[in-house]
């Protein structure tokens, strides 16, 4: 009897600490937790990712294919408590930074995950290096934790697959105001240099591709970095000596048009003091014959007694007068 007891209570204490004990477990700051019983996630009820904001970014035929569940989000605290036949499956929500040359099924792909290869437009192999910055959603973790076997591998080949397309189609946007210059940049087929100079623009175009990551499974990206492109070393001296030649055109464009409108600009102001001494030398005229109108409307002798003070004015200034004698 006092072994069947001893059994017993040792029993208890057995399951007390294995499923009692055990049970509690903790949420990081920087965590967000999931729970599943018998393998099936906590869900909210009657409640899908096409009912959250994030899946507007989504095509009409894409919605239904990456129509996830809502799970019940644990939030950072504790302890909390879990029966036996539960699991919780914790997640870091911190923001991540990866090489975006980097594999994680190979290791040794793209030069040891230094840099990535990609076509230019012009049938140039380029060496592409960068990062991007991510983070698990919190707003999808089923996506995250039971989508797909290995999220980031995914978003990561589709990241790169987005990525070579945009540098195969890439064309600078040209403006009428840019004119030959831009005339003579086309012509040269350098398309390099157009990559170069609108990294900015590249890196804002893969964010806005990539922002659909978040409902497709459940990372949401929070930037794109790429900080160089590099050609072979075979062109680098040829598209140096490119680059040298239509700098001194660009020069040479400039440097025309800047003595174009400086031109252009002493003309007007030619034309507007030409104007201004016009309207100086027609003023008094106007002026002299509106006085002359009103002198006339006082009456008819005003106006010869006008003419005889000029006339006796002129006199006085006058060194000589010669005047015709009456016959």
């Amino acid at each position: 009897m006092e072994t069947f007891s001893g059994a017993l209570i040792g029993f208890i204490v057995w399951f007390f600490v294995r499923y009692g004990l055990a049970g509690l477990y903790t949420v990081g700051p920087n965590e967000r937790a999931v729970k599943t019983r018998f393998g099936r996630a906590d869900r909210i009820k009657n409640s899908t990712t096409m009912d959250d904001p994030i899946s507007e970014v989504l095509e009409g035929d894409e919605k239904p294919r990456y129509a996830y569940p809502l799970v019940r989000v644990i939030k950072p605290g504790g302890p909390y408590w879990r029966w036996p036949w539960e699991k919780v499956h914790k997640v870091s929500i911190a923001v991540q930074t990866l090489n975006m040359a980097q594999d994680l099924e190979v290791p040794t792909a793209n030069n040891n995950g230094t840099e990535l290869e990609a076509v230019t437009k012009d049938q140039l192999n380029v060496r592409l290096t960068g990062q991007i910055r991510f983070r698990v959603s919190e707003r999808n973790l089923y996506a995250y934790l039971f989508g797909v076997k290995n999220p980031i591998v995914h978003v990561m080949g589709y990241f790169v697959s987005l990525l070579r397309e945009r540098i195969a189609n890439y064309e600078a946007p040209r403006s009428a105001a840019e004119g030959i210059e831009q005339a003579v940049a086309a012509n040269a087929g350098i398309s390099i240099n157009d990559l170069r100079k609108n990294l900015r623009d590249i890196n804002e175009h893969m964010e806005s591709e990539c922002r659909s990551a978040e409902a497709r499974y459940g990372i949401a990206f929070d930037a794109s970095l790429i900080t160089g492109i590099d050609p072979p070393e075979e062109v680098e001296s040829a598209l140096a000596a490119i680059n040298t030649a239509h700098n001194q055109v660009s020069s040479e464009i400039s440097l025309a048009q800047a003595a174009a409108d400086q031109r252009i600009v002493q003309s007007k102001r030619a034309v507007e003091i030409e104007t201004l001494d016009a309207r100086a030398e027609v003023e008094p005229l106007k002026a002299l014959a509106e006085q002359l109108r009103t002198l006339k409307q006082v009456g008819p002798d005003a106006l010869a007694a006008y003419v005889r003070n000029v006339r006796l004015k002129l006199f006085t200034r006058a060194n000589r007068v010669i005047m015709e004698a009456d016959r």
